[in-house]
C-alpha cells in the first residue's frame, strides 16, 4: 500500500500538553478500528503550528474520511515516492 504524509495546519500545536495530545491520539487510533485495515498511522511529527503524520493506505480518500471521522484538519495529502537518507549518498 501507498504511504502518504499529511499535512495537519493546528494553530498552536507545538503547545498541546501530554493529556492533549494523547486525546488526539486515542481520537485517531478509534477512527482508524473503525475504518479497517486500509489504512495505518505510522508515526506524527508536532511542530510549532502543525502536525505531519505518516500514513499507509489503499488511497487518500480513506485519510480524507479519517481525518472527517475524527475531527481535525488534513490540510495536505502527498504521497511518498521514495525515501532518501545520509546512507543514500553512498
Amino acid at each position: 500500500m501507498p504511504k502518504f504524509m499529511i499535512e495537519r495546519d493546528l494553530e498552536g500545536a507545538g503547545k498541546l500538553n501530554a493529556d492533549q495530545l494523547k486525546s488526539i491520539s486515542q481520537t485517531s487510533c478509534s477512527v482508524l478500528q473503525n475504518l479497517g485495515p486500509e489504512i495505518q498511522w505510522i508515526e506524527s511529527y508536532v511542530t510549532s503550528d502543525r502536525i505531519y503524520c505518516v500514513y499507509i493506505a489503499s488511497d487518500a480518500d480513506i485519510i480524507r474520511r479519517h481525518a472527517e471521522m475524527g475531527g481535525f484538519p488534513a490540510t495536505k495529502i502527498s504521497e511518498i515516492k521514495t525515501t532518501i537518507d545520509p546512507t543514500s549518498a553512498e
